[in-house]
């Protein structure tokens, strides 16, 4: 008794100390949106959603790019800094991530977020497009060429997800969102240090992870919303049979792909490699999950000359 009267002592002070030091209030969008949305940043209304999203560049068929979860349009930033030129380039926050928010009705399957792009394209008149996306939001441009083969001139995945699979290793942030009990703590208590690890996670060299971009994947993981729109993502059934529909996609399609992705292995490139009909694969060596950010430079060189 004495123990267990301990017990109950103890564990409401340290969930308090933990509370304290790891605890974390949602980040008015007004104060993200002074940080993270200065101009060329727009925001539309679609599926009752405030959309962030940047528009710049020479009139052209458009080139669209779509993040990855846990991220928002600004991981390819380096990309549009160089494609704008010769090109227009389109990115946005997707639902759940970024300064966008949550979908209203939580629902986080492939299929919505297919829908969303096209609704999202439809609101700003876009008729046909140059796809492209990474990790998610390769599974979601693959998908989308799929469903509206007619939208979509050409295809770029980078590291993009959709097959069955097992990753060698899996960012903190990943894991801690599908644990009973503790996801629902993290929507309250989110330690800066698992954004940090996560970050580092998908990077193969970790000397190019800054504070400033774990600071902007923290701070906009605090906009309200996101913290539970990441959980209820992650526990969204998988799609195990879709991907039997790769083989259908006709378009011409660059692969881009780190060799040293432990989040979605090389494997899964050389299976998209088999699948479409027409693609390039482009290996970049000592390259994590997130090519556009570690290695901006040579994954672009594979988009420009792709695009040409």
């Amino acid at each position: 008794m004495k123990a267990l009267k301990a017990l109950l002592f103890v564990t409401p002070l340290l969930l308090l100390i933990v509370f304290l030091l790891f605890g974390y209030r949602d980040i008015p969008i007004e104060t993200l949106t002074e940080k993270y949305a200065p101009p060329p940043s727009s925001f539309i209304n679609v599926e009752g959603m405030n959309v962030h999203y940047r528009d710049e560049g020479r009139s052209s068929i458009p080139v669209v790019l779509i993040h990855g979860t846990g991220s928002s349009l600004h991981t390819f930033e380096e990309w549009a800094s160089q494609l704008k030129k010769d090109h227009r380039v389109l990115r946005m926050d997707l639902p759940g991530y970024g300064l966008t928010g949550p979908f209203p009705d939580q629902n986080y399957s492939m299929d919505h977020y297919v829908e969303f792009v096209r609704d999202f394209l439809k609101a700003l008149e876009i008729k046909k497009c140059i796809l492209g996306g990474n990790s998610l939001g390769g599974n979601i441009a693959w998908r989308f060429t799929a469903e509206y083969p007619e939208m979509v001139e050409k295809l770029i995945l980078i590291d993009a997800s959709g097959y069955p699979q097992k990753a060698k290793s899996v960012p903190l942030a990943f894991k801690v969102a599908r644990i009973p009990v503790i996801k629902n703590i993290f929507t309250y208590i989110t330690p800066k240090s698992v954004a940090r690890s996560s970050v580092k996670n998908v990077y193969a060299d970790k000397s190019k992870v800054s504070e400033a971009l774990v600071d902007r994947y923290f701070e906009l993981t605090l906009r309200e919303g996101n913290r539970q729109a990441f959980i209820d993502r992650l526990n969204t059934p998988l799609d195990t049979t879709s991907y039997k529909r790769i083989k259908s996609i006709q378009q011409s399609t660059l692969i881009i792909w780190g060799d040293q992705d432990q989040l979605i292995p090389i494997e899964a490139a050389y299976r998209f490699h088999d699948d479409l009909p027409a693609d390039t694969l482009v290996i970049l060596k000592d390259t994590g999950h997130v090519p556009m950010e570690e290695s901006p430079d040579q994954s672009l060189e594979a988009v420009v000359a792709f695009l040409k």
